[in-house]
């Protein structure tokens, strides 16, 4: 089973930059030791049930707590196929042997 989590989650009080915040979610998922891909607007990590990936959510709440932040925004996508796994790869090179045919 491959489950796809596409993940943003940063504080919303504490000024215009994210980025020292963003590292420290990043971290928690680093720990986990799931593949992930950052993005510039979101996080896909991939693994191997939804709960692997969902306990992940907690975590990195507490992860922004510990900084003293007041309020966090977060929004969470799912992509889930039973009969697949390494799809962090093979959708990109899906579409990027589409691009060379065409």
């Amino acid at each position: 089973m491959s489950v796809l989590m596409e993940i943003a989650m940063f504080p919303t009080d504490v000024g215009e930059s994210k980025s020292k915040y963003v590292a420290e979610v990043l971290k928690v998922i680093e720990e986990s030791g799931l593949p992930y891909q950052l993005t510039p607007m979101a996080t896909i990590v991939e693994g191997k049930s939804v709960e692997e990936v969902i306990n992940l959510i907690p975590q990195m709440y507490a992860a922004l707590e510990k900084m003293g932040v007041g309020r966090v925004y977060s929004v969470v996508k799912f992509d889930i196929r039973p009969d697949k796994e390494n799809r962090l790869q093979q959708k990109i090179e899906s579409v990027q042997k589409h691009l060379s045919q065409g």
